[in-house]
C-alpha cells in the first residue's frame, strides 16, 4: 500500500510532468488560457494516460522489443481516437475550444515517457497508479496555470469575476503571458521543493 501511495505522490509533487519535468510543453502552454481550458485538457490527458499505462502493462509480453515504441504509440493514439470521437460527440463546444490540442495528446511527452519508464516495466496495478498520479500532477499543473492567466489577463477565474477585466493584463491571455506565468510558476515549485528538501 505505501508503494502505491508513493507512486501516486511521486507524480503529482516531486515528479510532477510540468512544473518538474517540464514535460508536456505544447498542451501547457497551448490550452492554458483559462483555468476550464486548463482543467479538461489535463483530464483529457489524464484519461488517455491511465488507460494506455495499464493497456501497455497487460501487453508487454506479447510486443516484441524491436517494435516498442511503435507499438506503444499506436495504443497511445487509440485511446486519443476514442477520447476525440468521445468529446466531438458529447462536449462539442470543448473539442472547439482546445482544438488540434486534443489529437495533440498523442506525442505528448509524458505519455511516452511513462510508458518506456514503467508501464513496459512493471504491473498492472502499479501502473494504473503511476498513471494517476502523474495524471493529477498534469491537471493540478495546467489548471493552476490556467487561473494564473485567466486571472492576470481577464480579472476571472473559472469564469467568475474577480475584479473588472478592464483591470487585466491582456498578455497573459496570449502566448507571451503563458511563457511569463510558467516560469514564474515553475521557479516558485523548485523554492518550495528546495525549502522542503532543507527541512
Amino acid at each position: 500500500m505505501k508503494k502505491y501511495l508513493r507512486l501516486l505522490y511521486n507524480g503529482i509533487i516531486p515528479a510532477n510532468p510540468v512544473f518538474v519535468l517540464l514535460l508536456g510543453m505544447c498542451a501547457t502552454l497551448g490550452t492554458t488560457s483559462s483555468a476550464l481550458n486548463g482543467l479538461m485538457m489535463g483530464i483529457a490527458t489524464a484519461a488517455v494516460l491511465i488507460c494506455s499505462n495499464a493497456a501497455i502493462s497487460l501487453l508487454k509480453n506479447v510486443i516484441p522489443d524491436k517494435v516498442r515504441i511503435p507499438a506503444y504509440i499506436v495504443i497511445i493514439a487509440t485511446f486519443v481516437t476514442v477520447l476525440q470521437l468521445a468529446i466531438s460527440a458529447w462536449m462539442p463546444a470543448l473539442n472547439a475550444s482546445l482544438g488540434i490540442f486534443i489529437p495533440l495528446i498523442v506525442v505528448n511527452c509524458i505519455l511516452l515517457g511513462r510508458a518506456e519508464a514503467f508501464a513496459g516495466k512493471n504491473g498492472v496495478i502499479a501502473s494504473l497508479i503511476d498513471g494517476l498520479g502523474c495524471g493529477i500532477g498534469f491537471i493540478f499543473a495546467l489548471t493552476l496555470l490556467g487561473a494564473v492567466r485567466e486571472f492576470l489577463g481577464t480579472g476571472h477565474i473559472f469564469g467568475y469575476e474577480i475584479y473588472s477585466e478592464d483591470y487585466g493584463m491582456l498578455i497573459f491571455v496570449l502566448a507571451p503571458g503563458a511563457f511569463i506565468a510558467l516560469g514564474y510558476l515553475i521557479a516558485i515549485v523548485s523554492r518550495l521543493r528546495g525549502l522542503s528538501s532543507n527541512t
